[in-house]
């Protein structure tokens, strides 16, 4: 390559690096917090069959999930559960570091007990959650509605 080729790859280079830094954090938490919830709410939908937990979903949790240390019927009743709070709490972007972890701990654990051999999918949900956790929901959130309230009443 000529030094005016170089210098035009590396100058169309430098001004798309600086486009996609442009990109909001706001807007990238707010597409993990949707993604991430949606995942989970689908996950939760196949374990309760109205109000009740499905006879499949404890079948699954005695028989092929085997989790150690907890009873089945308390384990499939404990997930049902987290996948449908922590995902509505992520929408409305309320205690979002907190449902993330908690999303994040189920996570591992289905890693780790479940499913070991689906670590590319679940580095996927766990790089949405860990952002959620480091950075927050983002201004579009229960969350920064909240501590927007809270600094003005300190002021």
């Amino acid at each position: 390559m000529t030094d005016h080729t170089t210098g035009v790859a590396r100058s169309l280079s430098e001004r798309v690096v600086a486009a996609l830094e442009r990109i909001p954090n706001g807007l990238i938490a707010l597409i993990a917090r949707l993604s991430i919830a949606a995942v989970f709410w689908q996950s939760g939908q196949t374990k309760v069959n109205g109000w009740m937990l499905s006879d499949n979903a404890l079948y699954l949790f005695e028989n092929e999930y085997k989790l150690p240390l907890i009873d089945p019927w308390l384990a499939a009743h404990l997930a049902a559960l987290a996948e449908h709070l922590f995902p509505l709490l992520l929408v409305v972007g309320l205690a979002s570091r907190l449902s993330a972890l908690a999303l994040l701990g189920m996570t591992l654990v289905i890693e780790i007990f479940v499913y070991p051999g689906a670590w590319p999918t679940h580095g996927t949900w766990a790089a949405c959650l860990l952002f959620i956790a480091a950075r927050g929901p983002g201004p579009l959130s229960l969350d920064a509605l909240i501590a927007g309230q809270t600094r003005r009443r300190g002021k």
